[in-house]
């Protein structure tokens, strides 16, 4: 990757799906060869799934400037309202043998807590995927959002979150992390 970026062929390099320590590790090697290191992970982030990008990486973002490329901001589209009331079948999570995927992102406790987060987004005047993407670019670690879209009208929607950035006050996000329940904390 070194030798790209000395060639002007890209500008840096990064990782997708690397734990924090696989990263330092890879910074490590890297200092000690006078290379460039990784500057962007590409991690799963999302209301569901938090602990790596709010956690795991936390010293990271300071130490190296790590930036992220999240994907999955709405956790494979169970953070919209499709799943609410019957399962389609035209979805990502109808697709023949992704049945797992299904089974993992699809449970009783998820789809309460995506029924509440979307009753608190109607209440607000927002869509719930607007609200979901809004939130995950509301972390300052997170540098972009890997949007996901199978349509243009879902692009779209989700390209007009970065505007709810501001009505992500300390007192509607205490609201969301109420409903979700799962904020990180970090070991004492």
């Amino acid at each position: 990757m070194n030798h790209l970026i000395a060639q002007g062929k890209i500008l840096y390099w990064g990782t997708s799906e690397w734990s924090a320590q696989e990263i330092m590790e890879a910074h490590m090697v890297a200092r000690e060869n006078h290379l460039t290191g990784p500057l962007m992970e590409q991690p799963q982030y999302n209301m569901f799934h938090r602990e790596r990008v709010e956690m795991e990486y936390a010293r990271i973002y300071k130490t190296v400037g790590l930036g992220t490329t999240i994907w999955s901001p709405l956790f494979s589209g169970v953070l919209t309202e499709k799943y609410l009331d019957q399962f389609p079948r035209d979805t990502r999570l109808g697709i023949e043998g992704l049945e797992w995927l299904r089974e993992r992102n699809l449970t009783p406790e998820h789809m309460e807590k995506v029924r509440n987060l979307n009753d608190l987004a109607k209440n607000v005047g927002v869509s719930l995927p607007k609200l979901a993407i809004a939130w995950c670019l509301h972390n300052p670690d997170v540098s972009t959002v890997i949007l996901g879209a199978s349509k243009p009208s879902q692009l779209e929607e989700t390209l007009e979150s970065p505007e709810l950035l501001q009505l992500l006050t300390p007192e509607l996000i205490e609201r969301i992390e109420g409903i979700l329940g799962n904020k990180p904390v970090a070991a004492v």
